[in-house]
C-alpha cells in the first residue's frame, strides 16, 4: 500500500517526516505539493487537508495533518519495538515532552526566524532571536551528559527536534555558543538512513 506524504522539500515539518520515515526504512511516495495546481490554496489540496498547511500524510483512506502525530504513526503502524519510542513510562513522558517543544518554542523560535529571514514571512525577528537563544541554552545544558534527547539511543525525541536547529543559520542564528547541540547534530546526521533537509 502506498504512503504518500504531500510534501515541501524546505519544510522542517516536511523534513521531520522524511527523515523519521527513512530512519524506520519506510517508503514514502512524496506528493510535491507547490507543483500542484493552486498548490496550498488549491481545490485538489484543500480537499485533501482544509487548512492549507503541509505535511498531509495520506495512506488509502487514513489522513493525518500534523507532523508530530504523522511520526508516531509511522513508529507505531510500520516500525514498532525498533526502538525509535521508549518502553518505559517516564522515558515515553520526555519524548512527549520534546514533542511539545518541537510544536512550541522550536515553532516560535527557530522556525519563526528561518520563515522571516528566508521566506519574507511578517513577523518579530528578535522575539524568535530570543525564543531561540532561550531553547538553544537549555538544550545545550541538557546534552552536557548524554548524547540524546532521551534515553540511551536515539529516539524519535531527536527526529522532531533536529530539522529546524539543523538550519538555524537561515533564521540568522548562530550555533556556535552551544557545542553540545553541535555534537547532537552531527550524532543525528551519523544515524544509518540519515537524509539531511536542503540548505539555501
Amino acid at each position: 500500500m502506498s504512503i504518500k506524504l504531500y510534501d515541501f522539500a524546505k519544510s522542517g515539518h516536511c523534513h521531520r517526516v522524511r527523515l523519521a520515515a527513512s530512519l524506520m526504512k519506510i517508503n514514502l511516495e512524496l506528493v510535491a505539493v507547490m507543483e500542484m495546481e493552486g498548490q496550498l490554496k488549491g481545490a485538489d489540496y484543500l480537499a485533501i487537508n482544509p487548512l492549507a498547511q503541509m505535511p498531509t500524510l495520506k495512506e488509502a483512506d487514513f489522513i493525518l495533518r500534523d507532523s508530530i502525530a504523522i511520526i508516531q504513526h509511522l513508529e507505531r503502524a510500520h516500525a514498532p519495538g525498533k526502538g525509535w519510542m521508549p518502553e518505559g513510562l517516564q522515558e515515553r513522558a520526555q519524548v512527549d515532552e520534546w514533542f511539545g517543544i518541537a510544536a512550541g518554542v522550536m515553532f516560535r523560535g527557530p522556525n519563526m526566524a528561518r520563515l522571516i529571514k528566508l521566506f519574507g514571512v511578517p513577523g518579530d525577528h528578535q522575539a524568535a532571536v530570543s525564543a531561540s537563544e532561550s531553547l538553544f541554552a537549555m538544550m545545550d545544558a541538557h546534552l552536557s551528559n548524554r548524547t540524546w534527547l532521551v534515553g540511551e539511543q536515539a529516539s524519535l525525541a531527536d527526529v522532531a527536534c533536529y530539522s529546524y536547529i539543523a538550519v538555524a543559520n537561515e533564521g540568522e542564528l548562530d550555533l556556535t555558543p552551544y557545542p553540545q547541540i553541535n555534537t547532537w547534530l552531527k550524532s543525528v546526521q551519523s544515524l544509518d538512513g540519515f537524509v539531511d533537509i536542503p540548505r539555501s
